[in-house]
């Protein structure tokens, strides 16, 4: 078995230090998942593992099990005697989470731990404006940084429209345009990628993000069916699963997501230019419909901001059941939830107090 360098998949000092807690315990991170088996990368290699029963009696939701990307405290580092058995969840630094189907409010954990999400997106038949708003809305509010990645760049006539289509959307986002034809068309993705660091690539299925993670392997771990010109090829990857890169560092591949659900959602990023045209509305509580002096209705008759933006803003607010709040209404909405166990907004701005007094010393 192999040994691993737990600090080039990802492991910091703030695990190791919560480590510390379980004696006895060994520290690993899940690579993937089938049914209820887990692959666990430990410092001895890889090995096959499941949750306690102790565990499976305390969660109380499927966000609560461990996902791919997770660190997790185990007993064991190899297979030699029967399966690990996983105690422990360390806390997430991020996590890219989408709605459950056909649920309330459960949430799946899609990646786990992440410094950043490649969101993937073909330059033909896959482009959707509406899809990457979604997608920018839940990575921003992952606490991991988005990169828009672009591809099959040779299939598209016009790539500087189809940027300025995008533009509105990814203020403060790094746009990368790539190509699965010649051998240097993945290169721009590796300088966001080093020892220590993990990235999620996540997009629809069929849009080329195996193929990438493979160019980025050097071999064809992941397999892909061939790609058509009309865009109907589809990659076969069937469930998450991190892998670790020959240089160090560790990406994530997951399966095609065209629809996904939101529960939270940072729409002050992912819509900059509506949350900076509604700051010079006439009321602050302007809801952007019919209010006298709306900056924003004024911006859409003068075709400034197309309608369907501020229609794809009003569904996802309304999803994330922030409906009829403005973005700072949101932003304490959000810092009331997070801090709710322990007195809301009025603990929130002393936490943020005593955060700033420390860094100041």
């Amino acid at each position: 078995m192999n040994k691993i360098d737990m600090y080039s998949v990802g492991l910091t000092e703030r695990f190791i230090e919560e480590a510390k807690i379980y004696e006895g315990l060994n520290t690993g991170r899940i690579s993937s998942q089938y049914k209820d088996l887990y692959k666990v990368i430990t410092a001895a290699g890889e090995l096959t593992a499941e949750i306690s029963g102790k565990f499976r009696y305390h969660a109380r939701a499927m966000s609560e099990y461990p996902a791919v990307g997770d660190f997790v405290m185990l007993d064991r580092t190899d297979n030699y005697t029967g399966n690990g058995v996983i105690h422990h969840v360390l806390k997430r630094k991020s996590a890219f989470a989408r709605k459950v189907a056909g649920t309330t409010n459960d949430m799946q954990i899609v990646a786990a731990n992440i410094n950043m999400v490649f969101i993937c997106m073909s330059l033909n038949n896959d482009f959707n404006l509406r899809r990457l708003e979604r997608y920018l809305s839940i990575a921003w509010d992952s606490g991991a940084t988005p990169v828009v990645v672009l591809t099959k760049s040779d299939l598209c006539d016009d790539i500087e429209a189809r940027l300025n289509d995008i533009a509105p959307l990814t203020f403060g986002v790094d746009i990368l345009v790539t190509t699965s034809i010649s051998g240097d068309g993945y290169l721009s993705l590796k300088r966001y990628i080093s020892s220590g660091r993990t990235v999620a690539f996540i997009g629809s299925s069929g849009v080329g993000k195996s193929t990438l993670i493979n160019r980025l392997l050097g071999k064809n771990t992941f397999t892909t069916n061939a790609i058509r010109n009309d865009d109907k090829g589809r990659h076969t990857t069937s469930r998450r699963e991190l892998v670790v890169l020959p240089e160090g560092g560790a990406v994530i591949d997951t399966p095609g997501m065209r629809e996904i659900g939101i529960i939270s959602a940072d729409l002050t990023k992912s819509f900059a230019d509506i949350d900076e045209l509604a700051s010079k509305c006439k009321f602050r509580d302007c809801t952007h419909g019919s209010e006298p002096n709306c900056t924003v209705q004024k911006a859409i008759n003068d075709d400034i901001l197309p309608a369907e933006r501020l229609e794809s803003y009003n569904k996802l607010k309304k999803e994330a059941k922030y409906d009829g709040l403005s973005s700072k209404l949101i932003e304490r909405e959000k810092i009331n939830e997070m801090f709710s166990g322990v007195g809301g907004m009025k603990n929130a701005r002393k936490f943020i107090k005593e955060k700033n007094r420390k860094k100041s010393r």
